[in-house]
């Protein structure tokens, strides 16, 4: 009976077209990681000096892939809630608009300065597309299926992981480095009209109130945060000043945004979803498995064009088995779910890419490339049996008024771990690598400042040395073995990260239920989900 009270909730004229729906959601989706993956490969050469590219140093680059996620992730709450209060197709067609925009404008970007502040700016519009489009999905799906459009639009991500170095590759190849930014405005064109005809509208009937002050603590403390770690590895000193101080203020307005939400009875993030142990389980694996692989992948690409002397769509190439890998798996992974329960497939699927990252110790400046595409397409297939269930976890946790709120809780998660993988992780390569040719740069004719600057990347170091003549040959050698020494250790941590989140699914994420219980707390969640709604 519980079914079919709950069908009605959904109008059938939606309900027939929901593929369609799921459709016009992925192009939007794929914007958003089309971006930040063609970014990736893109990366050497916004290194490159002008008029090539824009000379970005280490700390720069960091910046520009986490000015555009600090935003994002601290936005992503209230933008939740006001696709919640005003519609969640309008929070969507406004996040799309904006995200265009910068676009257009950082392919324009004239210093490393202005590609940052405009990658912040395409975060705001990132912030209440990735919220919208989960959120749609779960109100034009009823229960049993909502599986299954999950594990496609997790799906989605391998697509575009696979279309964006490819693409991003071609781009450099015949155009300047702002075309991998360009080639957003069509396929956002095009979305737009789409989801003006298409996509429905919905929204919570029951809003909570706007949290400014919770908004800009979270922001604040994500911004100190990181901010602190990258300038530790840039100074390769995490116990100056500077550093230890705003990772300390970071970290204390954020355990002060964590004590006011809980007071506030209007939160921007509402801290009764994690009394919840499913729940919180499932968002801190997020948080953890990507702090790992964002941090990690982040120096797959200076591996395959800085040390291998692949060009930019090679290496984009190169990144096809983990794309494949999650566009075959992720529309599968309930079908395990379904028999082994979400317990027993992500604490394994974790296992498995905690031990390709332990497989990057076999790398070096000879390996055979298969083997890094082998350790590609066992990363990929395990990513794709750990993000639907757990995103599946969380939003069915929730009733569905609350999804807007309850998918912007998952995406921050994502994001702030991926932000600070990509910060603390590669804060830690830049100071072991910079560690490993200090000696080597001390022996050159370079001025000390030069000496630093050139000691906190292998781009910068292969600059030096450029600069240098014939005398810096020496110091290319040593730089290798360096950045292969930074990255087998970055790997360790990435790794060690990922266990713990093996062991959190381990703990507290949901088994295979019994059928009799499965059909009990399905029923039990349809009448939660119908609660909010009456009057």
């Amino acid at each position: 009976m519980a079914t079919a009270e709950a069908a009605p909730r959904i109008p059938e004229a939606v309900h027939r077209k929901r593929w369609a729906i799921l459709t016009v959601l992925i192009f939007s989706l794929l914007v958003v990681v089309l971006d930040n993956s063609i970014l990736n490969v893109a990366m050497k050469t916004i290194a490159t000096p002008a008029p090539t590219g824009l000379g970005a140093s280490q700390s720069e680059l960091e910046w520009a892939i986490n000015s555009y996620t600090l935003v994002f992730a601290g936005l992503l709450f209230t933008a939740g809630l006001l696709g919640d209060r005003y519609g969640r197709k309008k929070s969507l067609l406004a996040g799309m608009l904006v995200f265009g925009l910068a676009s257009l404008a950082c392919a324009y970007s004239a210093s490393s300065g202005e590609l940052i502040a405009w990658r912040a700016v395409m975060g705001l519009g990132g912030a209440f597309v990735m919220p919208a489009t989960l959120a749609i999905i779960m109100n034009v799906f009823e229960r049993d299926e909502q599986p299954k459009a999950i594990g496609i639009w997790a799906g989605a991500v391998g697509l575009a992981i696979a279309i964006g170095p490819i693409t991003g590759g071609v781009l450099l190849e015949h155009f300047w480095w702002g075309s991998v930014f360009l080639v957003n405005v069509p396929i956002i064109a095009a979305a737009l009209v789409a989801m003006v005809i298409l996509v429905p509208d919905s929204r919570d009937p029951s809003p909570g109130r706007l949290d400014p002050v919770g908004v800009l603590l979270s922001i604040a403390g994500l911004v100190l945060l990181v901010y602190g770690v990258i300038k530790g590895g840039q100074l390769a000193d995490f116990a100056a000043t500077e550093v230890w101080t705003t990772m300390f203020g970071g970290a204390a307005l954020l355990a002060l945004f964590v004590a006011y939400e809980r007071r506030s009875d209007h939160p921007a993030l509402d801290m009764g979803y994690f009394k919840n142990p499913r729940f919180s389980a499932a968002v801190g694996t997020i948080g953890l498995v990507f702090f790992g692989l964002m941090g990690v992948t982040f120096f797959m690409v200076f591996y395959t064009q800085s040390l291998r002397g692949y060009s930019a769509l090679e290496s984009g190439l190169l990144m096809l088995p983990l794309a494949v890998a999650q566009m075959i798996f992720a529309p599968r992974a309930r079908l395990m779910v379904d028999r082994f329960g979400a317990k027993a497939v992500c604490t394994v699927s974790l296992l498995v890419i905690a031990a390709s990252f332990a497989g990057f110790l076999g790398l070096d400046a000879d390996t055979p490339i298969w083997v890094l595409e082998v350790l590609f397409f066992f990363m990929g297939a395990a990513m794709a049996h750990v993000m639907p269930p757990v995103t599946v976890v969380i939003m069915q946790s929730l009733p569905r008024e609350k999804a807007g709120s309850g998918s912007a809780v998952n995406n921050t998660f994502r994001q702030v771990g991926g932000a600070l993988g990509v910060a603390v992780l590669g804060s830690l390569m830049s100071t072991v690598y910079r560690d490993g040719v200090r000696d080597e740069l001390a022996r050159t004719s370079l001025p000390a400042d030069v000496q630093h600057t050139a000691g906190e990347s292998i781009e910068a170091t292969r600059g030096a040395a450029e600069r240098l003549g014939e005398s810096g040959k020496a110091i290319v050698g040593p730089a290798n073995d360096a950045f292969v020494d930074a990255m087998h250790i970055t790997s360790i941590a990435g790794g060690a990260v990922v266990l713990l989140a093996a062991i959190v699914t381990a703990i507290w994420l949901p088994g295979k239920p019994a059928p009799a219980d499965g059909a009990g707390g399905q029923e039990d969640t349809a009448k939660r989900e119908n609660a909010p709604a009456r009057p």
